[in-house]
């Protein structure tokens, strides 16, 4: 559904706490990805998962649906308007580790993101690459990510401050090309991350040092 923005969140092993924790199945797949995605659906970029602090801070209990109606996470009301717009049904499911593309963790550059907005000629959202990090570094170098790879990014300077190892660049797929507010295509977005980069933009990376993350906070690359 619709990226949130977090001012902090945990980093737990299996990536940031509470994300893709929940997933709607497509009933009538039986292949190894039966998970609905907007990809398919783009309307779903326009629901908004939203939690209650009391409940679980880390998981959502309530969505904001695109007519402004709050309905409970796991309502039948919510199945049933989400299996109409896909045209099939579909069941809710709970992750315990999440369900993820390559990797636990996403992270891009904000200047990899201007760079990709400049060669479409059109205001691009950070949402649309959907990452759960968004780094801005000082060297100003688009897709500077790609030679991340095989190093590590630790946040903070406490001795056990959390921190990721990059394993792969990120493939960009249609999702991109994807408008986080309106789920209108365009694919002149995909189009400029392939002349520029081979169609990548951003990084994959997996944990190895747990901890807190938040706005502001000094990334060092070792």
């Amino acid at each position: 559904m619709a990226g949130v923005h977090l001012d902090r969140v945990g980093l737990g092993w299996h990536g940031l706490n509470g994300d893709r924790r929940f997933a709607f199945r497509r009933l009538v797949d039986q292949s190894g990805f039966p998970w609905l995605t907007a990809s398919r659906l783009p309307q779903l970029l326009l629901y908004k998962p939203i939690g209650e602090a009391e409940v679980d801070k880390d998981l959502p209990t309530h969505v904001r649906t695109p007519d402004g109606a709050e309905l409970e996470l796991n309502s039948e009301e919510l199945r049933n308007e989400i299996s109409q717009r896909h045209g099939s049904p579909v069941q809710l499911m709970q992750l315990k580790h999440g369900i993820f593309d390559d990797a636990t963790v996403s992270l891009i550059n904000t200047v990899t993101v201007r760079e990709v907005e400049r060669e479409a000629d059109r205001r691009l959202d950070v949402l649309r690459f959907r990452p759960n990090i968004v780094i801005e570094s000082y060297d100003g170098e688009p897709f500077a990510e790609d030679q991340w790879v095989g190093k590590t990014l630790r946040f903070g300077t406490d001795d056990n401050a959390p921190a990721v190892s990059i394993t792969m660049r990120d493939l960009r797929c249609v999702m991109i090309n994807l408008d986080p507010e309106t789920a209108e295509a365009d694919s002149s977005v995909m189009k400029a991350a392939l002349r520029l980069n081979a169609n990548h933009a951003g990084v994959y990376a997996t944990v190895i040092c747990s901890g807190e993350l938040r706005i502001d906070q000094k990334v060092y690359l070792a």
